[in-house]
């Protein structure tokens, strides 16, 4: 089934600021909430629907690309597995590690929480990102310390209960009938400070860690998407799943193609003499050269198309086409011989002007003696 338009999931309008967004977001989650719906598959599916459009519509790098190219700007973008994802992505903004969420329905807000996301760049070239290729990637992520084994503590030491939040890693506090809970500030959610940090990670209980990981890139991608690779990210601070790592296209500009959507453009000069008198001419593509008829009569501008002959749809559909854009080169230098015979064109046209021609012709006559009167 196609996906909703994340505006309409939301119920906002395109124009709608950041801060509508959220407001609606808010709205859709606690009336979706698991723990409000037990057992209710739709509601669930619903509340997954609304975190994974409020995470693309609060971007905004990933709302310029899905107003551009709707779902296939953003395609894989979404890190929602389940509802445990949506809590640990969007808990802070209702109060700090599910504060609302947590104060409402009793939610555990020392669940384990999932990874970090990582980043990778990825540079490719045109003809790489039409047909696919495999590439090795090199970034950073924290790995958990072997050390400590990712306590944070010194081998034979322990970490001690945080005294403020009684090892919760949350305080409540409360304003009349209201309590929001938020983060502790002092172990900042840990529930647990380290009083004799490991040497190796400094008390972290992770490392940073050079990673080199084969990716295969699909045919089709564009300059500015992203590949998904899951599990590929941080390890979480706490037993839970690792994050992903997201792979960021680059698309280097070619010599001779634009490219529009999954169509390919050239612009191919040709000379005055192919365009009055027609010819067939080799025109480059990316799979090698392809022969293209020219009409006679072909004005400077026309586009000619080759079926089949651009991008391939990274979604699977239609190929795109060549667009050909032709344009009349005039050269700088000309022969003698050239110049006898175009001085002998020019004198023949002068006598046997051309309808264009002499329409303009007119027309110009009759604006100038409109100026004189």
């Amino acid at each position: 089934m196609a996906k909703r338009d994340y505006y309409d999931v939301l119920g906002v309008q395109r124009d709608s600021s950041d801060r509508d967004i959220a407001k609606a977001y808010r709205k859709l989650a606690v009336q979706f909430h698991p723990d409000s719906n037990p057992g209710d598959a739709e509601a669930s599916q619903k509340f997954k629907e609304a975190a994974e459009a409020y995470e693309v519509l609060s971007d905004a790098e990933k709302r310029a690309r899905y107003d551009r190219h709707g779902h296939a700007g953003v395609d894989g973008s979404s890190q929602f597995g389940s509802a445990e994802d949506i809590f640990a992505a969007f808990g802070e903004m209702f109060g700090g590690g599910g504060g609302m969420f947590g104060d409402l329905f009793g939610r555990n807000n020392n669940r384990a929480r999932r990874g970090s996301d990582v980043r990778a760049d990825v540079t490719l070239s045109l003809e790489e990102a039409a047909r696919g290729v495999n590439k090795t990637l090199k970034f950073k992520r924290n790995e958990t310390c072997q050390a400590c084994d990712g306590s944070g503590s010194k081998p034979g030491s322990k970490p001690v209960a945080c005294q403020q939040c009684g090892g919760r890693g949350q305080v409540l506090q409360s304003a009349g009938i209201l309590r929001v809970q938020t983060t502790c500030p002092v172990c900042r959610g840990a529930g647990q400070i380290i009083v004799d940090p490991c040497n190796d990670c400094r008390g972290q209980g992770k490392v940073s860690k050079r990673i080199e990981l084969d990716v295969s890139i699909p045919a089709g991608v564009d300059d500015g998407m992203r590949v998904r690779l899951a599990g590929e990210g941080e390890s979480s601070p706490n037993g839970g799943p690792r994050g992903d790592c997201y792979v960021f296209i680059a698309v280097r500009r070619h010599k001779l193609f634009h490219r529009d959507g999954n169509n390919l453009v050239l612009q191919m000069p040709i000379s005055y003499t192919q365009a009055a008198l027609g010819a067939e001419i080799e025109v480059p593509t990316l799979d090698g050269p392809d022969k293209l008829i020219i009409a006679r009569g072909t004005q400077s501008g026309e586009v000619f198309k080759l079926v089949g002959r651009g991008m391939p749809s990274p979604q699977g559909g239609k190929t795109g086409d060549l667009l050909v854009q032709t344009f009349i080169e005039t050269p700088k230098k000309i022969s003698p011989e050239q110049e006898e015979i175009l001085r002998r064109l020019a004198e023949l046209e002068k006598t046997e002007v051309l309808p264009e021609r002499k329409n303009f012709l007119q027309r110009l006559t009759e604006y100038f003696a409109t100026a004189e009167k």
